[in-house]
């Protein structure tokens, strides 16, 4: 029989029991403690949320800015991920060094970099470059410098430079379109961020990403313009040329695909002059060439003699006049209307056929044979071809041209329309219109978007003309290019049907015309045969000393791109041999 334990040993026991349960106790708490923790952390009560940090983070993924390409997908405008450089003054050990070491991994003055924080030394942000070269975001990521940052940032690249810069645009610092199609097609190019959600720990470190933690971004989609590079090339470069060479206050010229309405170049260039009261303005292009509007949709001009086919054929059309009828155009003097309003030819021909008038330019014999049509017919030509609408082509800040109201519709404004005066049209109405005569009669839709062949078989359009009208209209402007206006745009290759426009200056102020300065236009149609393109130039304000003449002055380089452009399309030239006149040189 056992005696009771010792003393010692309950009391070993007693202490270990009771050791048991403090363990297990305290196991409990922290357990309990920890739970609250986590507890709070995940989900706290209402009041303890307003004073609680979120322990997730987010980080947004960048997505690309969709390209821009032309017809034939050479990019013209594209993004890719770059890096800016940033400082916060109150994360730097010493703001004294601090641009020396900078300075030495970008290989920069540290006097500019000092410019930058010194001043801005209690703020959290500091951008010392906007965008850093790929060998000096490697060096900044090696030298490690506290305070000092690398931002991600999208950058919008244009590969071809300015070319074509008025039409496509730019972007802002928000990446946004500023202009042209960058603005025009925002919506589609424009990305969407993705975004990378985890949980972090006290030093910001990344714990866990739950499975939905991860929002993968969208690129912008690409957008295909009918704009083809090397043709704009080819426009930009002649352009530039006879601007100088006339010493011009501008210019503007716009390629067509007659047959599907697309624009294959279109460009606008300002001259300004010293010694000179230029007449057109553009202050935003001085800031940047992409940021000016784009005189070819929002700055309308008097076409002059341009004009003329238009009235001419709806005439034509009408009955009101025959082709082999002779005209009472005088042989000297002016012609006088039957309310005595003169007009003058630039040269008289005196007894002229309808034809004739179409080729010889004659403003007498437009003006005999409007006097033949209502008011309500000549507007009503006006409106079949789209002048006083928007083509809506896309541009923006598009005008639609000026009009007589029917109201102030008189005597003056029904003879003189048809010579192109008291109406102002845009480059970009006028090879729509024109387009007509090198289609079968009917109206395209302007595009500055490429079209695919499906598009091309669903594209409807509007007839103006019939085709017998528009094949007798496009004949009789042939002819302009061998007996009229055109003889000095001849080309050695393709038969080009035309007409050239001499219309005086407006002044700025509205105040009637300058005495002796001019626009200068030509617009042509070819192949004649199987017209492709159409291709009009407007020089504004050339110099009346070197030459001002539409059919001198701005037809040469219209037929130089028709040259150009139609063999770089691999179209086959159709103009016959043309006879050279014998020379006789002195021995």
């Amino acid at each position: 029989m056992t005696g009771p334990q010792p003393l010692h040993e309950r009391q070993m026991q007693r202490a270990t029991a009771w050791g048991r349960v403090m363990v297990i106790g305290m196991i409990l708490l922290m357990g309990f403690q920890l739970a609250r923790v986590v507890q709070l952390k995940i989900s706290p009560n209402e009041k303890l949320a307003a004073h609680v940090g979120s322990t997730m983070s987010s980080r947004p993924e960048f997505a690309k800015r969709g390209d821009v390409v032309d017809r034939r997908g050479r990019v013209v405008a594209t993004s890719s991920l770059g890096y800016r450089l940033f400082v916060d003054p109150k994360l730097v050990h010493d703001l004294g060094t601090i641009a020396a070491e900078i300075a030495e991994a970008i290989d920069a003055d540290p006097v500019e970099i000092d410019r930058e924080i010194i001043p801005r030394r209690d703020r959290r942000y500091v951008v010392i470059r906007h965008l850093l070269e790929d060998w000096q975001v490697d060096a900044i990521r090696r030298a490690n410098i506290r305070g000092v940052g690398l931002q991600p940032r999208l950058v919008r690249h244009y590969p071809n430079g300015e070319l074509a810069a008025g039409l496509i645009g730019m972007v802002g610092f928000e990446h946004t379109g500023l202009g042209g199609m960058e603005h025009r097609f925002d919506q589609q190019l424009e990305p969407q961020s993705g975004r990378l959600t985890y949980l972090r720990d006290a030093r910001q470190r990344a714990l866990w990403i739950e499975p939905t933690g991860y929002e993968p971004g969208r690129s912008g989609e690409t957008v295909q313009l009918s704009l083809d590079l090397v043709i704009q090339e080819i426009v930009e470069r002649h352009m530039q040329n006879v601007v100088a060479s006339h010493n011009a206050g501008g210019g503007r010229m716009v390629v067509l695909d007659s047959q599907t309405g697309e624009v294959l170049a279109l460009t606008d260039i300002l001259n300004p002059r010293e010694g000179w009261e230029e007449q057109t303005e553009d202050p935003m292009r001085e800031r940047h060439p992409a940021l000016g509007r784009n005189r070819c949709v929002t700055d309308p001009y008097e076409p002059g003699s341009t004009f003329k086919p238009f009235i001419w054929a709806v005439a034509t059309e009408l009955g009101k006049v025959t082709l082999d009828e002779r005209l009472d155009t005088p042989a000297v003097g002016v012609y006088r209307t039957s309310r005595g309003r003169r007009i003058r030819d630039a040269f008289n021909h005196g007894n002229a056929t309808w034809h004739d008038v179409m080729t010889k330019s004659l403003n007498s014999g437009m003006a005999i044979v409007a006097e033949r049509m209502s008011k309500q017919q000549m507007q009503e030509a006006i409106a079949r071809f789209g002048f006083g609408q928007r083509t809506n082509c896309g541009l923006p800040g598009e005008s639609p041209g000026i009009v007589t109201s029917p109201r102030a519709w008189n005597h003056y404004t029904q003879t003189s329309v048809p010579m192109g005066h008291e109406i102002a049209v845009t480059p970009m109405q006028m090879v729509q219109a024109f387009a007509v005569f090198a289609r079968d009669g009917t109206l395209p839709r302007v595009r500055l978007t490429a079209l695919g062949p499906e598009e091309r078989a669903l594209e409807v359009t509007n007839r103006v003309l019939s085709e017998e009208i528009t094949r007798k209209t496009r004949r009789a402007m042939r002819d302009v290019m061998t007996e009229g206006t055109g003889r000095r745009a001849q080309s050695e290759k393709y038969q080009l049907f035309s007409k050239s426009g001499t219309a005086q200056l407006p002044k700025r102020d509205g105040g009637g015309y300058h005495e002796r300065r001019y626009v200068a236009s030509f617009i042509a149609g070819a192949p004649y045969t199987d017209p492709r393109i159409v291709v009009l130039c407007v020089i504004d304000d050339p110099d009346p000393e070197i030459g001002y003449f539409g059919g001198a002055v701005a037809g040469p380089v219209v037929r130089d791109v028709i040259d150009e452009v139609l063999i770089y399309l691999g179209v086959e030239p159709d103009q016959p041999d043309i006879e050279q006149p014998m020379v006789l040189r002195r021995p």
